[in-house]
């Protein structure tokens, strides 16, 4: 498994990226807070990872805008938040096989923690964030189209109902299994909190779902069981 200590480590990586890192940039981006409390508490990729949201939120949304002049504000919000959902990104970093180059503490590793959905967006994040301290705007713009172009054609294709809380009321309600109900459950420190949401129809647990929120948690619940339902019921049309 590639630890990235010098530029040729990662060059699969950064050429799946089409751009150049510094190592030490790099590094940083691939650092997770498990790895660097053990290592001494040296930096994380945390700051790194703020900085790429905000910066793929500006991109998408640029996007978005431009290409789609006739779909009301609302729907725009719903189409972002699918592509830059967790599970959305994590797609997308496993495309780039992220998990092999992630910087974990043991209790992480042992835990799966190279395939964990939020790790692997927050980590994807962190790179983005990397990519435009190295490059600035317009490169970054050429990355995340490369890398989240996939996540943007699925929004734009299933249209403005894409909020999947919404999304997979409709659909159960469509399919008669009544009203989807929550249960969520919060584990770790109040600054490290983390939620695991289940959805529930008539008793059924059909998608659980992970976040550093219990929003976010549910909207990942609620996308699983949207594409659980719609596998179980392959009648219905595609963007219901």
């Amino acid at each position: 498994m590639p630890l990235v200590t010098d530029p040729g480590d990662a060059a699969v990586l950064l050429d799946a990226l089409g751009v150049q890192i510094s190592p030490e940039l790099l590094v940083l981006s691939l650092t997770h807070r498990s790895f660097a409390h053990e290592a001494g508490g040296i930096p994380t990729n945390e700051r790194l990872e703020f900085l790429g949201d905000a910066v793929l939120g500006v991109i998408v949304t640029e996007y978005l805008y431009r290409s789609h002049e006739t779909v009301p504000e609302g729907g725009l919000a719903k189409m972002r938040a699918a592509t830059v959902s967790q599970r959305a990104l994590a797609r997308s970093a496993r495309a780039l096989n992220l998990g092999e180059y992630l910087l974990l503490g043991k209790g992480e590793l042992a835990t799966g923690g190279r395939d964990k959905d939020s790790i692997l967006a927050d980590t994807i994040e962190a790179v983005f964030g990397a990519v435009y301290l190295t490059h600035g705007l317009e490169i970054t713009r050429e990355v995340v189209h490369r890398v989240v172009g996939e996540s943007l054609e699925q929004a734009a294709g299933l249209g403005a109902g894409l909020d999947w809380k919404t999304s997979v009321q409709e659909l159960s309600a469509r399919l008669g299994l009544g009203t989807p109900r929550y249960e969520v459950e919060g584990t770790g420190p109040d600054h490290a909190r983390s939620f695991t949401a289940m959805l529930l129809l008539d008793g059924t647990e059909w998608g659980r779902g992970h976040g550093r929120s219990k929003k976010v948690a549910e909207q990942d619940a609620a996308e699983r069981a949207h594409a659980a339902l719609k596998g179980a019921h392959p009648e219905v049309p595609r963007g219901a």
